[in-house]
């Protein structure tokens, strides 16, 4: 983009038009990890915050017991049937492979 070194002095540098994921809505696969069970949990949504805020007020009852559940991981995905592939390979056997190695240090 020309004209966009000006930015640093001026700060008026704008790009021409929104980024293309700006109107969309986003799908989400994420990972939880609980510190009280030493477990994981995978899941999908389109509200992140919310999503959590569920898991950690105990109205998701597959995680209730797990409480505090912590954000290790999420990806972030325009397409609904690409982030359901995805969230179904991570719950598979490869996919808990791929996990254990993304989150080796954290987890």
């Amino acid at each position: 983009m020309e004209g966009c070194s000006e930015w640093l002095r001026n700060r008026s540098c704008r790009p021409e038009a929104d980024p293309p994921w700006a109107e969309k809505l986003m799908h989400y696969i994420y990972i939880l990890y609980s510190f009280k069970l030493h477990k994981i949990y995978k899941g999908s949504t389109t509200d992140l915050k919310t999503r959590l805020i569920n898991h950690n007020s105990g109205k998701v009852r597959s995680t209730k017991h797990g409480r505090p559940w912590e954000l290790v991981y999420y990806e972030a995905f325009i397409n609904k049937t690409d982030c359901r592939r995805e969230e179904l390979f991570l719950k598979s056997g490869k996919g808990r492979e791929r996990v254990k190695y993304l989150l080796r240090n954290t987890v």
